[in-house]
């Protein structure tokens, strides 16, 4: 079952499964869960927290400075992924937008030359507000 998560594979899930099963290991866990260590989150209110997935199947990169927002690119690309969106550091054909700060460079090039679409800060703060892409018309 561990293997079928995504991003697991068989040497980690059985190396997971044998540290899971040594006996000091299992005697560390118990002790910091006894002194409060949450192991294991709360499901529901997971799942109560979450956003709806509307970006899931797409995949952004994020190139150039963001200064609309005051925010880092990173936060940026945790805020798409938070909406199920994939982001990447590579421009390719598979890219679904290319999202364009200042000062954006060789990524913004390649972009243009594989014909992906081009968004600028505006656009992707109307995405991660709203959880919607913009349409093939631009909308």
């Amino acid at each position: 079952q561990l293997a079928a998560v995504d991003g697991v594979g068989p040497k980690i899930a059985h190396s997971t499964y044998l540290f899971l099963r040594t006996p000091d290991n299992v005697q560390v866990i118990e002790r910091l869960a006894k002194h409060g260590v949450r192991l294991a989150d709360d499901v529901e209110a997971q799942a109560a927290d979450a956003l709806p997935q509307t970006l899931e199947g797409l995949t952004f990169v994020l190139t150039g400075s963001l200064t609309q927002s005051g925010m880092k690119r990173d936060e940026a690309g945790a805020a798409l992924k938070a909406r199920g969106a994939k982001v990447s550091g590579s421009v390719s054909k598979k890219t679904s937008f290319v999202v364009a700060g200042e000062a954006a460079g060789s990524k913004y090039d390649k972009a243009v030359a594989l014909g992906v679409p081009v968004l600028d800060e505006a656009a992707l703060l109307r995405i991660i507000e709203t959880g919607e892409a913009p349409t093939a018309d631009g909308e």
